[in-house]
């Protein structure tokens, strides 16, 4: 029940079942989890279905050879485990070559190609985890691709609104602006190209069966790394420039990684690494454990204060130490240790915000900021702003099984952000690399095989080792703060899914996004016009720069949420009504 004084009301019903529940950023691809499952396939199965299925009716918003990822809860080991699902820069790829070419900037298009990973993602969770074959998870996907969807709002207007990057190369436009215009709501939109792509793969894992499941499984991977669509990706991005050779596809493989954890109030929270912005949302989080956030009020002008300022901690610390660890020395255990946290938690001035980004904090030393910075919001300067990338795209899903299993993925990287359709596959790659930065000693710096620090990152709460909770977000730096402010509305509010994720939202720019070039808007809080303008004036008078959304806007929804009560095994699951998100279940 909602904690009294906390008055929402949702616009949808609740989603319940037992069996199972699926919450997607699209109907058609939540029901085709839920197929699944009802086909006896577990949590895991169901979820590549979604991420498939995802591929072909949010192509905007995420693509077969983008990004994919994902947090896994194992029932029967009592385990979470991640899969990366991101790709890495080509070997030619460097600060020194961007340096030298292209005065140290990083040009937009094909140029921020990285290798393709969603793909390796689904393959790679099917073999380890799954119980069925590729042939049967992708059905649902072929069958949209071929037979064709509804055109939908979001989508029509994504294509409407960004007209001119989609008929920007002819093989995208063919796909996406079907005779030379967008197309409207209602008519049908098909994209055989990606459905013949589909069932090459589909044929070469039915020609390897008698190897068994995983060997048939990993021979249709090795189609898209290694085989003709491997040759077709870098014929095509070396014909316009791009840096991928066929030993960047050929050596690529998902890592399989542990979790970040902390444990917030009882609840273990659950996200991917430093390989990407995963540890923002829980060292906010671990921050804003010493305050009363409860007695603040929903949405109070105190409540958005304090989670903001716990934000922009996080935030400094991320621009400071968050990188793939595989060639940054990041300091996680110490970054999310109680000691340190509590010293970062001590910068929060209930009366006054910081004017910019607060320093980043010590935590080799357990300081709250490094020698000679600022030690309080009165003591900091202002500093002026910049103009750059911001904002993102990305999807979210997730899947609860009746065993506790839970499959809960960011895929990204579809047209909206991704580079040309490569002709006759109907697929485009991943422009992550934009998430780099041209900086020798940057955490988040260009180098070969490196992974970029990605904005996409799911999570996942278990409570005394039950797993009880499953969410996401989208929209580039929106995703941690949204994550955040979802799992307070429940744990904290006490919320029901569908309620946590209809509540109005805000968030911070106070700190470098994650773009390239990166954005950045000293002071400034955005919050949906919901929230009242005694909020709005409260927080200006704190020092913000508070702005104002629509009621229900759009530029970072598809939010989901699924809970499972470990005591009567039931599930519910809360999609966002600000787009075309929805849940089902049985």
């Amino acid at each position: 029940m909602p904690v009294p004084g906390t008055t929402l009301q949702s616009y949808r019903p609740l989603i319940q079942g037992t069996n199972g529940v699926v919450v997607s950023s699209h109907p058609s691809a939540s029901m085709a989890g839920l197929d699944i499952l009802r086909r006896g396939g577990n949590a895991i199965d169901a979820g590549v279905a979604v991420g498939l299925a995802l591929n072909i009716v949010h192509a905007d918003d995420c693509g077969f050879l983008g990004v994919a990822p994902t947090v896994i809860y194992l029932a029967d080991r009592k385990e979470v485990t991640t899969i990366d699902g991101l790709g890495v820069w080509p070997k030619r790829a460097s600060v020194e070559y961007f340096q030298r070419n292209h005065q140290g900037q990083l040009p937009g298009g094909i140029l921020r190609a990285l290798t393709p990973a969603s793909a390796d993602a689904w393959f790679t969770a099917l073999a380890q985890y799954g119980t069925m074959s590729f042939s049967e998870v992708v059905a649902p996907a072929i069958a949209l691709a071929e037979q064709g969807f509804p055109m939908y709002r979001y989508l029509a207007g994504r294509l409407r609104d960004a007209f001119d990057m989609y008929n920007r190369w002819p093989s995208t436009a063919e796909i996406f602006l079907p005779g030379g215009r967008p197309p409207e709501v209602g008519e049908m939109f098909f994209q055989r190209d990606a459905a013949a792509t589909l069932r090459r793969i589909v044929a070469l894992e039915d020609a390897n069966l008698a190897q068994g499941r995983e060997k048939a499984l990993m021979a249709a991977r090795d189609y898209v790394y290694k085989g003709e669509l491997a040759e077709r990706i870098v014929s095509f991005y070396k014909s316009q420039g791009g840096l991928l050779d066929e030993d960047d596809l050929s050596d690529y493989r998902v890592r399989i990684e542990p979790p970040v954890t902390v444990n917030y109030r009882g609840y273990d929270v659950y996200t991917c690494g430093p390989w990407c912005q995963g540890p923002v949302f829980p060292m906010a989080l671990k921050i804003l454990e010493g305050f009363d956030l409860r007695a603040m009020g929903h949405n109070s002008a105190e409540y958005v204060h304090t989670v903001t300022q716990a934000l922009n901690l996080a935030f400094a610390d991320r621009e400071r130490y968050i990188g793939d660890p595989a060639f940054v020395d990041v300091p996680m255990d110490a970054l999310l240790s109680e000691a340190y946290l509590r010293q970062r938690r001590s910068l929060i001035d209930p009366d006054h915000a910081w004017p910019a980004m607060p320093p980043a904090g010590d935590p080799y030393k357990c300081r709250a900021t490094l020698d000679g910075a600022p030690q309080s919001a009165r003591e900091a300067v202002a500093v002026t702003g910049a103009a750059g990338e911001e904002g993102g795209g990305t999807s979210y899903f997730g899947v609860i099984d009746r065993s506790g299993n839970i499959f809960s993925c960011t895929p990204s990287e579809g047209m909206k952000n991704g580079g040309p359709i490569i002709p006759g596959t109907g697929f485009c790659l991943s422009l992550r690399g934009a998430q780099s930065r041209v900086e020798e000693g940057h955490p988040a710096s260009i180098a070969p095989g490196k992974r970029p620090r990605l904005t996409p990152a799911p999570a996942q709460v278990l409570r005394e080792g039950q797993p009880v909770m499953a969410l996401g977000a989208h929209g580039g730096d929106h995703i941690p703060q949204g994550q955040l402010q979802l799992l307070l509305n429940v744990v904290e509010f006490g919320l029901d899914p569908q309620e946590a994720v209809e509540a109005p939202r805000f968030y911070s720019y106070s700190f470098p996004s994650s773009g390239s070039p990166p954005a950045y808007h000293p002071g400034v809080v955005r919050a949906e016009g919901r929230i009242s303008e005694d909020v709005f004036d409260a927080l200006r008078q704190k020092g913000h720069t508070a702005e104002r959304y629509p009621d229900w806007w759009e530029g970072s929804a598809l939010y989901g949420v699924l809970i499972r009560n470990p005591r009567t095994g039931v599930l519910q699951g809360g999609a966002d009504p600000r787009c075309e998100a929805y849940a089902v279940g049985y």
